[in-house]
């Protein structure tokens, strides 16, 4: 089964960081990842710009409208994602729990919809 990882955690949490600190989870995350794909579970994933970059889309009665920023003010910021083919969800959580960020922000698993042809 495939399982998106949301990964979660403060823009400015990470701001403060020391050099020292953030070069170290810089490589947890390339031990996470080469975990996971030593494991043949890591189908895709990377991180992502600032919120600061994001622009949000609606439409709203046949008019496209758009919005810089992130769709909802969070104290957490959406920073990246992977995509894994697990066997279970219990395997997927473990997985999660392994993320630097779940250190320092929150991970969020979901299963993917299994759409034939899609």
């Amino acid at each position: 089964m495939k399982y998106m990882i949301l990964i979660y955690e403060s823009e400015a949490e990470r701001a403060t960081m020391s050099q020292a600190d953030r070069q170290q989870i810089t490589a947890d995350y390339s031990g996470f990842i080469a975990g996971m794909q030593r494991a043949g579970v890591m189908l895709a994933g990377a991180p992502l710009e600032p919120v600061s970059t994001a622009t949000t889309v609606r439409l709203r009665n046949n008019k496209t409208l758009t919005t810089d920023g992130p769709f909802a003010e969070t104290k957490e910021q959406l920073g990246g994602y992977c995509l894994l083919d697990c066997t279970s969800l219990d395997d997927a959580l473990n997985w999660a729990a392994r993320c630097p960020s779940a250190r320092i922000g929150s991970i969020e698993v979901r299963p993917l919809i299994n759409i034939p042809g899609m």
